[in-house]
């Protein structure tokens, strides 16, 4: 269970007491949308109980885009590949140029509903091949800044949800990834929603606290910010209490993947048709930094992301979710264009990313990088990451971009009108 500190819960119990005093878990209140960057106003917008969802899937280490999404008619892809280049043959074709590696099959039905999007070559000026570094930049949209303490979900949180549900975003792991970090606003994160429970002593005592009323709670005195502490923590048991219940019964309809991956895809479906009203989710799938021997390890990914994938968006279609839930993809880096000596490939830059949805247009978006006007054998990007970003925030999400991702990033034409 992560809760923020104790310093932090100081600092700002007495404040958090008199706005909220019994602090009940998920509140069914709405996040808040600045309606003017100038002024700050606010709109009411609803919470993911009944309004849009955003889902964050991680493609974690770098993954291979050229094997991806293929260049398949491009001879200079098979120079360079000459043993780990897909095979024209069993490509899934999405035009003339690229189509999709053959074990992302279940992502061509996707494509031929209109409810998958492909954004190519994706990166930013300057890019860095450190893995560390270049996942900070990603997830806190800030490249010129050396040490991020925010991420742009974070800030989104911050600028919108303050007040509102308190715990907007749910990421599946074992810590909050920067990506969904605020400076007000603190996510859940959890591997598995039975590890995710209060196990500390007096419980009787938190669920006295927690059914305060609001006279005797802001009275004051020496107890209120430690009591602050008690009900915050109280908080925490309730919310786990819903989670466990939404997804304790939980029957999936369509077979998910084995491993980490599959069951957080599944357990965030769950969540999704519990009616819990988090607005963003985070997964996470390890494995991409394909140095030596790509070809088995990355068709195994691929075969898994596709099952995963795949049956995600079964059972939102038949929960009825399928139009308000939007799923994008990304990875800190895709790959250099040849292959290396050892049958793999090393750090690159640009890549693509994948949204999916019933609210997406459905095309390939943007050009494809050259494979042969190279930045030093890295291919150049040609669409900026914060305009996938900003057309996730200003068109999904309905919040002005400028204020969380510090500047101006023309949205991409994503979504139907």
């Amino acid at each position: 269970m992560l809760l923020s500190t104790r310093r932090v819960f100081m600092r700002r119990g007495l404040a958090l007491l008199a706005a909220a005093p019994t602090l009940p878990a998920f509140l069914d209140n709405t996040c808040l949308a600045l309606e003017h960057q100038a002024d700050g106003a606010l709109t009411q917008q609803p919470s993911g109980k009944d309004g849009k969802i955003l889902v964050v899937l991680q493609l974690a280490g770098g993954n291979d885009g050229l094997n991806m999404l293929v260049p398949y008619a491009d001879d200079a892809y098979h120079r360079a590949r000459p043993t780990l280049g897909v095979d024209p043959t069993v490509v899934h074709k999405l035009n003339d140029y690229v189509g999709l590696h053959p074990n992302l099959l279940p992502l061509t039905k996707l494509f031929e509903k209109g409810t998958a999007s492909v954004i190519q070559g994706v990166g930013y000026p300057n890019p860095n091949r450190s893995h560390f570094r270049s996942t900070d930049i990603w997830e806190s949209a800030q490249p010129d800044r050396q040490i991020a303490t925010s991420g742009w979900v974070g800030r989104y949180f911050d600028n919108t949800c303050s007040g509102a549900d308190p715990h907007p975003g749910i990421s599946m792991g074992a810590a909050v990834p920067l990506a969904m970090q605020g400076e007000k606003i603190t996510p859940l994160a959890f591997e598995r929603p039975e590890s995710y429970r209060y196990r500390g002593p007096d419980i009787e005592r938190y669920m006295k606290l927690n059914r305060a009323s609001q006279a005797d709670s802001s009275a004051g005195g020496a107890q209120s910010q430690l009591d602050f502490l008690h009900r915050t923590a109280m908080d925490a048991q309730l919310s786990s209490d819903a989670i466990l219940r939404v997804t304790a019964g939980h029957r999936p309809e369509a077979a998910y993947p084995p491993g980490e991956f599959g069951l957080g895809l599944q357990t965030v479906a769950a969540m999704i048709g519990g009616g819990l009203s988090t607005r963003v989710y985070y997964v996470s799938m390890g494995g991409f930094d394909t140095h030596a021997n790509e070809r088995a390890r990355h068709d195994q990914l691929m075969k898994q992301l596709g099952m995963g994938i795949d049956a995600f968006w079964a059972e939102m279609t038949t929960q009825g979710n399928a139009d308000r839930v939007l799923m994008m993809t990304f990875s800190e880096f895709g790959r250099r264009v040849q292959q290396n000596a050892s049958g793999g490939t090393d750090h690159g830059a640009a890549a693509p990313m994948f949204v999916f949805g019933g609210a997406v247009k459905g095309a390939v978006v943007g050009d494809h990088p050259s494979l042969t006007d190279l930045d030093h054998g890295d291919l150049k990007f040609t669409t900026d990451f914060r305009s996938v970003y900003a057309a996730i925030l200003e068109n999904w999400l309905q919040t002005p971009a400028k204020p969380i991702l510090g500047g101006d990033f023309p949205p991409l034409s994503l979504l139907k009108a």
